[in-house]
């Protein structure tokens, strides 16, 4: 299984509206809440927070799970532990309609979880990072 090219990245960033990062952190330190804020800073995207475990990211409400978002996003970003991603990929599938994209961040890669949600009809984006790839093609 292959990434997507920069052609399709391209793509990808045009045809996204909304995010949703599961696993964000309200710790500033962590990469989960960079890559959240990047996202708002960008002013492109409506990006929605998700994690059981936290209330607020700067005041900003985090949703328990994907099902609780007021809008199916077009993309998930992940920043989980890789025994966690087909419980993620579920979650993401039991949305209707589908997420456009699942994307994996950096250090994530697994062939059955992206072979699902390829088959499920989701472009799947493996062991990048967002923030460094929607700046590249910028």
């Amino acid at each position: 299984m292959a990434n997507p090219d920069d052609h399709a990245l391209r793509q990808i960033f045009a045809d996204t509206r909304t995010i949703a990062v599961v696993g964000a952190s309200d710790k500033p330190s962590r990469p989960s809440n960079q890559i959240y804020s990047y996202l708002l800073r960008s002013g492109q995207y409506q990006v929605f927070p998700v994690n059981p475990t936290i209330s607020d990211i700067a005041g900003a409400k985090v949703y328990s799970r994907l099902a609780d978002l007021p809008v199916v996003p077009d993309m998930v970003d992940v920043f989980r532990r890789f025994d966690d991603l087909p419980s993620v990929l579920a979650d993401v599938l039991a949305l209707d309609p589908h997420p456009k994209t699942l994307w994996l961040q950096e250090g994530l890669w697994h062939e059955k979880v992206g072979r699902d949600a390829e088959a499920a009809g989701l472009q799947v984006v493996m062991d990048r990072c967002l923030m460094v790839e929607h700046a590249r093609l910028r």
